[in-house]
């Protein structure tokens, strides 16, 4: 073949093997991602024995750690206070309708129990319980669906070579065989999919250390479709959704926005979406770390994702122990108590008619637009014309109707001081 006809297909043969092309979703993963977006709002949770050291789940990386010298970490982790209900209890607490957990994370250490490797908590730790399992049975019975955070990139398995541009202090030999690594994550995956029950979804993460290898993303994505057809597929790769994802993830972003440096090549696609924040600045545990967001900043986060259309994935690291920082709890609480005042114009709606502004979002359901004024500049407030017709206008909490006038610039609203709300001012529009 020449080369110019040879180079073409080489590239099409590469797209081909990291997408689902032909991928057709089945009918209970369309009902699952309708519920996905329902549901609004998720736990995030960074736990392992990187805990341990309580400078968050990078610290193999960024301490320079070797793989010999990380192997001593899980003989000290013994979480005698892990308590599943309490941490399903608190997301219920908080309004979460989903937890997403780290099953594997950088250091390819696993937290549940393997039969493809002895790196795994039940193997090498004195707790010697599966923790995953335990979760599982508990959001089962709580009625919270579950999801788990898998790490294509490994810092551990000497397979995962050639490296990528993260790892490179880990102490591996420069040899391996990549694709029997890729299989090995495959039988990972494939333990997670048919040991714990129905999995809500697989949050995929790594795929940026070696962006332009041949992930074999559609052999891996089609197991997972044919394991279980609800269950959900994203992959925080950075990028527009591949073929075969059934939502799109945006780290410490809302959906659109560039302001992290993480996603300069990332475009909004047609699928579900979701934006995951810390409440501090780290995802794993951090000791040092006591930059805590308020819960007015998290409760505005919240309503802003939702007028992105757009879900709210906020993590918690949990201590060594399995306890969970009182700080967190405190927070998650609260933003649990405006949930139930307030979780109707959150639950169940989508991006409102109205784009973002500067004074807040917009959300929708049925005949009633809510509008969330999360930064207002004076008692008046200029909607601008989504074309429909207004019926009326009120104050969600009180029900007092607003006046208001309808014209060709749009629907200018008169704001009483006594219904406004530092976080929220929610009004209702009925069209």
């Amino acid at each position: 073949m020449p080369i110019k006809i040879l180079i073409p297909f080489l590239l099409i043969l590469v797209l081909t093997v990291n997408a689902q092309v032909s991928y057709t979703p089945a009918q209970e993963n369309l009902k699952a991602r309708e519920w996905f977006q329902d549901a609004k709002f998720g736990m995030f949770i960074h736990w392992g024995v990187y805990s341990l050291l309580g400078d968050g789940e990078w610290v193999m990386n960024n301490q320079r750690i070797d793989k010999q010298t990380y192997q001593k970490l899980p003989a000290f982790f013994n979480p005698i206070s892990y308590d599943p209900k309490e941490w399903v209890a608190l997301a219920k607490a908080a309004g979460m309708k989903y937890i997403t957990i780290t099953s594997k994370h950088h250091d390819g250490f696993a937290m549940w129990n393997s039969r493809l490797t002895d790196w795994d908590i039940v193997d090498r730790t004195p707790y010697k319980k599966d923790v995953l399992k335990m979760l599982a049975e508990e959001c089962k019975k709580e009625e919270i669906k579950l999801f788990f955070y898998h790490s294509h990139l490994d810092w551990y398995q000497e397979d995962y070579y050639p490296r990528g541009n993260t790892g490179q202090t880990a102490g591996r030999p420069n040899s391996g065989d990549w694709y029997k690594y890729l299989d090995f994550m495959d039988g990972e995956l494939r333990e997670l999919l048919t040991n714990y029950g129905e999995i809500g979804g697989i949050w995929f993460d790594g795929h940026w250390d070696k962006k332009d290898s041949d992930w074999r993303l559609d052999r891996t994505y089609s197991m997972i479709h044919n394991l279980q057809p609800a269950c959900l597929v994203g992959n925080n790769h950075h990028l527009a959704p591949f073929p075969g994802e059934d939502f799109q993830m945006f780290e410490k972003d809302l959906p659109g926005q560039k302001t992290t440096g993480f996603n300069p090549e990332q475009s909004i696609g047609e699928l579900p979406l979701e934006t995951c924040e810390t409440m501090n600045n780290s995802w794993g545990f951090n000791l040092q770390d006591k930059n805590y967001k308020s819960t007015k900043n998290l409760i505005q986060y919240l309503v802003k994702a939702a007028g992105y259309n757009s879900n709210f994935l906020l993590n918690v690291g949990p201590m060594p122990d399995g306890k969970i920082q009182p700080e967190f709890i405190n927070t998650l609480k609260e933003i649990g108590k405006w949930m139930e005042k307030y979780g109707e114009t959150v639950y169940g709606t989508r991006g409102g008619p109205v784009s973002p502004r500067n004074w807040g979002v917009t959300t929708w359901k049925g005949n009633k637009v809510f509008v969330h004024i999360l930064n207002a500049e004076d008692n008046n407030i200029l909607i601008p014309e989504f074309g429909k017709k207004v019926r009326s206008i009120s104050h969600f909490i009180t029900g007092t109707k607003l006046k208001f006038k309808q014209d060709a610039f749009g629907i200018a609203v008169s704001l009483p001081q006594e219904i406004m709300d530092d976080t929220d001012t929610i009004l209702v529009i009925e069209i």
